[in-house]
């Protein structure tokens, strides 16, 4: 991705020097398969964050030249976004409020509950902010195979979409209707919100491409990639060798490239509806 030299966004809150250690959450194999579970379950973490207990280590991390050179990527998707919905909702006669990101190291407290950095990269609507802990991109390049500076680009796009979605009132709906729901029925109500999330990213891409020529190639591939990597049921398998797709909460690694793949080909709202019966 074309990025350096370019704006950055001046709604990054960096918070790793706050975080201030690490919290406990057990040990063993225990501990790294409901890391495995947890880590790609991004959007509104609702009930998820605030239950995972612990004291906490008070210990000081000096970031790293790696680190930093992260989060300044971080800020210029995050302007790129902006530049893409702000314009996007414009011509619909609508004003975007541009969310917050924030940069966190081990551990945050965000208006949604206690997330640790298991809890991988998340949206909060009640405080409208993107939580991101970057040694998130590590684990994306070397545990799940998903390298690339446009890896972590959808990931970002991918939690702006809940922002978009949060906006145009989607995710106000569907968070009324899970509750009236069988954990069946709401599990499959959310992989319809996260695949729209994908569909966004996608469709950002596209307009960003368009508008700033930010695409190098293999970047799409990238995110592809990342997106067949987050999938329940390449994560299932990692973390408990078989899957339950009753239990999916984002799609299938298929489905999440074909819903990232429909946004970027055709740019186009009206084709994100994943609500639709029939569309997923």
């Amino acid at each position: 991705m074309r990025w350096e030299g370019r704006r950055g966004s001046s709604n990054v809150e960096d918070r790793r020097g706050m975080s201030g250690g690490r919290m406990a959450v057990g040990g063993g194999i225990g501990a790294v398969i409901i890391a495995l579970i947890v880590m790609f379950l991004g959007g509104d973490p609702g009930e998820m964050l605030g239950t995972v207990g612990g004291g906490q280590e008070q210990q000081t991390v000096e970031a790293s030249f790696e680190e930093d050179r992260m989060a300044q990527f971080v800020s210029v998707v995050l302007a790129d976004t902006e530049d893409v919905w702000n314009t996007i909702f414009k011509q619909s006669g609508l004003t975007y409020r541009e969310p917050k990101l924030v940069l966190f190291r081990d551990q945050v407290q965000s208006a949604c509950g206690y997330a640790s950095a298991a809890s991988g990269p998340f949206y909060c609507s009640a405080d409208e902010k993107v939580y991101i802990d970057l040694s998130f991109c590590d684990v994306l390049k070397n545990r799940f195979g998903a390298q690339g500076d446009f890896a972590v680009a959808y990931v970002i796009a991918h939690e702006v979409g809940h922002h978009v979605q949060k906006l145009l009132g989607i995710l106000e709906d569907v968070q009324a209707k899970r509750a009236r729901m069988s954990e069946r029925e709401a599990n499959a109500l959310t992989v319809k919100l996260e695949l729209q999330a994908d569909f966004l990213a996608g469709m950002w891409a596209h307009h960003a491409d368009k508008m700033m020529d930010i695409l190098e190639d293999g970047d799409i591939e990238e995110a592809l990639r990342a997106a067949a990597a987050v999938g329940d049921d390449n994560i299932q398998l990692k973390s408990q060798g078989r899957i339950v797709p009753d239990d999916f909460t984002h799609g299938t690694s298929e489905q999440r490239m074909s819903w990232f793949r429909k946004g970027w080909t055709t740019g186009n709202f009206d084709q994100g509806d994943t609500f639709r019966k029939g569309a997923v």
